[in-house]
């Protein structure tokens, strides 16, 4: 499966953006997705993901309560709803698929390209 991020830009602090992911493929609906972020000097982490079948979600401790993983299997595409937004939620974000939902990056099969977001204080 291949996968493209979009949506990413500049906002201030407080604002919020919609980062989605399209993906490839008639099988979308059998992948667990996922996003992930990495900043300038650190690792990859993970972001919050969503199951394949009920869609359950869970989140990292630090955008908990901020941003919403969602997705829509017919139109083959998972978001990121980002409210809220601080400065250091800037980072490059990644979608990813997977069969499970893990915060493991390892254990995630496929990823997009990333798209930059930046948020100023």
């Amino acid at each position: 499966v291949q996968l493209q991020a979009s949506g990413g830009g500049l906002v201030q602090a407080g604002g919020s953006l919609r980062l989605s992911c399209a993906a490839s493929g008639r099988t979308f609906s059998s992948y667990a997705m996922g996003w992930f972020r990495q900043a300038p000097g650190k690792e990859r982490e993970f972001v919050a993901a969503i199951s394949r079948s009920i869609g359950s979600t869970s989140y990292a401790r630090s955008v908990k309560g901020r941003f919403t993983i969602s997705r829509d299997n017919a139109k083959n595409t998972v978001y990121l709803q980002m409210n809220s937004l601080k400065p250091e939620d800037t980072a490059v974000y990644y979608c990813a698929a997977g069969w499970v939902t893990t915060t493991d990056l390892a254990k995630w099969d496929y990823w997009g390209q990333g798209t930059q977001v930046t948020v100023s204080s």
